[in-house]
């Protein structure tokens, strides 16, 4: 049988007691009702008597002190009593409405007349006091016609209130007695309609009801603090206590559902905070080296499950070189041909795994881990390559993590075009576009950095440069620009760095070297220099030869004339013939080393 039909058949026969302790409970309320009257009555009249005796005393006082003081803060509140007086009148004629005994009433019109005795000597005394006769206004106001006035006004408030009081007290007390009675009478009714209740159910409840729920009481406690996993046990019953059962087991699977969802909102909560990060890091990169490393630090912070590369594409887009790697993936080679990789044939992520049916690249080996391989692109054009691998576990992170992999993949192409865009910015602001030579802004900033150590600087001249420019054409001085910029390039090695400083014209610096150092290192440029014939389209150039001035600097000057004084020992190399050089300190002194 179910609980509901048990309750049903149980509340049908407490109805009846139910109504009669309900109307027990009704009477008593009425009863306190009526208690609750006569104490306020009781307490009006006992407060009315009180503010009767003690408005007749202060308003006596206020009198007295006025005709004694003179003051008008007395006549103020003497007259401020008279408002009183009238309040208090209205109050008694209030009391006459009550239920109030032929004595109580007697007591009433007595005050009334001494009150109004008291006023017909007390305001004429004020007025005689206004007008002057300050003593006979004293005389009446403190004679004994006053005081027995304000003596028998005392004594019939005081025979009031013991009048009130005795009757109120006794209302109260017979309300009182009927309270408790009906009270005892209810209560009693509703003790043994509870007594009946709890006989009949005490078994029911105890078998099918308190057994099953203080089984679950332990269940519903762990899953209100969000414990689902507990065990909720099966309950085959067709009662409430069942149906509560089943929908226990629903709050937790739902309770799981939940926690699983959450936890993966969190996860990819925290993936796109991390990628956000590195999004904003890669924007701030300003060199490869740095790019890769971001990308090396926040790829497996990312995603944990993945190892991977990072290819960059060369000058030519023929082939790839590791430019950064995470977690240790084992089956990609660090350096490859571009045509080698699927991904990069068709321009769009592929996935490479042996155990499908699509193609693998050819940079992996045989291994059976999946890979994805995303090209990195910006505006159409291809600048690399991300790799991820599967470590070993059975989660399939690739397909998982598929779309953040593509917009990693597309900010990072984004990010390295970017820096190769700056790159040949770079290059063509500090760089001569036909000698690739640092331009005469480099040497600039180089001299202004130079500190106290010791440089030397060479200052070249190309010998009857404007010959070959008018005989073979400007494509063949291009030519010859070229092949002097690239000995000189070889040459100096690490030693210094080469600048091309304007037309024929270009600048060696060579720190720590002396002079005479320098001198012989611009012998051995000269004469390599002019070692080898040149030829241009078929057509001899013939040999190209130089003029060079050194000079060094702090030791004979300055290094902010530097370049001047290697200038002037340039020029009287050409003067003296050109195909020599010349240092600055000689000049004057006849010292040049002729070809």
């Amino acid at each position: 049988m179910r609980i509901s039909t048990i309750t049903n058949w149980a509340y049908g026969i407490t109805v009846a007691l139910t109504v009669l302790s309900g109307t027990a409970f009704i009477l008593s309320a009425r009863s306190a009702e009526q208690e609750r009257r006569a104490v306020e009555e009781h307490l009006a009249l006992d407060d009315l008597g009180e503010e009767l005796a003690l408005g007749a005393e202060e308003r006596s006082d206020e009198a007295r002190l006025y005709v004694m003081r003179g003051e008008e803060r007395h006549l103020d509140a003497f007259r401020g009593r008279e408002d009183e007086e009238r309040r208090h009148e209205a109050a008694i004629r209030g009391v006459r409405a009550l239920e109030a005994s032929p004595a109580e009433l007697a007591a009433l019109e007595e005050i009334e007349a001494h009150a109004e005795a008291l006023d017909k000597i007390e305001s004429p005394a004020v007025a005689a006091y206004q007008a002057g006769d300050k003593a006979g206004a004293q005389s009446t106001l403190f004679g004994p016609a006053h005081e027995r006035q304000q003596t028998a006004l005392l004594e019939a408030v005081t025979r009031f209130r013991q009048l009130a009081t005795a009757r109120t007290g006794a209302a109260l007390d017979a309300a009182k007695s009927r309270s408790d009675w009906f009270g005892i009478a209810a209560k009693t009714m509703l003790g043994f309609t509870a007594a009946l209740f709890l006989g009949v159910l005490y078994f029911v409840l105890k078998r099918r009801v308190a057994t099953p729920l203080t089984r679950m009481t332990g269940i519903v406690t762990r899953l209100a603090r969000q414990d689902y996993a507990v065990e909720v046990p099966t309950d085959r019953r067709r009662d409430e206590i069942g149906e509560m059962n089943e929908a226990i087991q629903i709050f937790r699977d739902n309770g799981l559902e939940r926690d699983r969802l959450d936890a993966e909102r969190r996860r990819d909560q925290q993936t796109k905070d991390l990628i956000l990060q590195m999004l904003h890091r890669l924007q701030a990169c300003q060199a490869q080296a740095e790019l890769a490393e971001v990308v090396s630090r926040f790829a497996p912070q990312i995603f944990p499950d993945l190892a991977g590369h990072l290819y960059v594409l060369n000058d030519s887009r023929t082939a790839l070189s590791l430019a950064g790697t995470w977690l240790e993936p084992r089956h990609s080679a660090a350096a490859f041909e571009s045509s080698a990789c699927w991904a990069l044939r068709r321009g769009r992520p592929h996935v490479s795994n042996r155990g499908q049916s699509d193609v693998v690249c050819q940079h992996l080996d045989e291994g059976e881990a999946t890979g994805l391989c995303v090209p990195l692109t910006a505006q159409g054009d291809t600048v690399g390559l991300l790799y991820f691998e599967e470590r070993a576990g059975d989660v399939p992170a690739i397909e998982a993590s598929r779309l953040y992999l593509e917009l990693i993949a597309e900010n990072i192409g984004l990010a390295l075009a970017n820096l190769k865009l700056r790159e040949r910015l770079t290059n063509l602001a500090l760089r001569d576009a036909l000698t690739g030579l640092l331009n005469r802004r480099s040497l600039d900033e180089a001299l202004n950095r130079s500190g106290g150590e010791p440089l030397c600087l060479l200052m070249i001249d190309i010998d009857h440069f404007k010959r070959f420019n008018d005989e073979f054409g400007h494509d063949a001085g291009d030519v010859v620009m070229q092949y002097v910029a690239q000995i000189m390039v070889d040459a100096v090695e690490t030693r210094g760095n080469v600048y091309r400083f304007g037309g024929e014209e270009f600048t060696v610096l060579l720190p720590g070297l002396s002079e005479r150092a320098a001198v012989d290192f611009a012998e051995r440029l000269r004469e390599r220099i002019g070692s080898t014939p040149l030829t241009h389209r078929g057509r001899i150039l013939g040999t190209v030869s130089v003029s060079i001035g050194v000079a060094e600097a702090p030791r004979h000057g300055p290094v902010p004339t530097l370049l001047t004084r290697a200038d002037a020992a340039l020029l009287e190399a050409k003067a003296g013939g050109r195909n020599r050089t010349v240092a600055a300190s000689g000049i004057g002194a006849g010292v040049r080393l002729e070809g």
